[in-house]
């Protein structure tokens, strides 16, 4: 079963639709007890980092991704849902993130933003996540963006004015800077080859 986290933020219709390609069971939740329980979890996410944060938190988001992580249970956060993953945020002023990662998402130094549209991303040495799929093209839509190299990561990467993480690897923890849900066959191909982990 894939649990996808609802803590209200996110396209959580279209991620449960693009999940349940996978042929598994998926629920939108934000019960502690079944995002612990599932075998994977989905962090989505939309809007302003400090308000994603603020909305995570409300439900006990933040602990269910920490539990989760300590578990060594498969996780993957996507959009925003990636970018609080890291230490921090500085969107509308500095927020905590959740600290999974180390790094601050900051603004992306681009004459034009936001980020919105198709774009290539060059896949980490040894990326499950983007086996298959090195030089692809996904759907972003963002402004902020993680640019810093985490050295015990696989981190796949993407340029837009500057270079910055559009995947992220590290032991049960996946994300992506893009939408796979939007993605059509290279972003199923992201899920299925997520939900293979499992």
């Amino acid at each position: 079963m894939i649990a996808i986290l609802d803590y209200g933020s996110g396209n959580l219709r279209s991620a449960q639709r693009a999940f349940e390609l996978t042929e598994q069971e998926v629920v939108l939740t934000s019960d502690p007890a079944l995002c612990l329980s599932a075998d994977g979890l989905v962090v989505p996410g939309v809007g302003a980092y400090g308000a994603c944060m603020e909305q995570l938190i409300s439900v006990g988001g933040d602990e269910i991704i920490r539990n989760r992580v300590a578990a060594n249970k498969p996780m993957l956060g996507i959009c925003v849902g990636a970018q609080i993953l890291f230490s921090s945020g500085s969107e509308k002023g500095s927020t905590q993130g959740v600290g999974i990662f180390e790094g601050d998402v900051s603004l992306i130094d681009s004459p034009i933003l936001p980020h919105m549209g198709w774009n290539t991303v060059k896949a980490g040495t040894g990326s499950l996540l983007l086996e298959g799929l090195d030089g692809a093209s996904f759907y972003f839509v963002h402004s902020y963006a993680a640019k810093s190299d985490i050295s015990d990561a696989t981190t796949s990467w993407c340029e837009y004015g500057e270079p910055f993480i559009a995947a992220i690897e590290r032991g049960p923890v996946s994300a992506t800077q893009f939408h796979p849900e939007k993605s059509s066959a290279n972003g199923a191909r992201i899920i299925k080859n997520w939900a293979a982990t499992l």
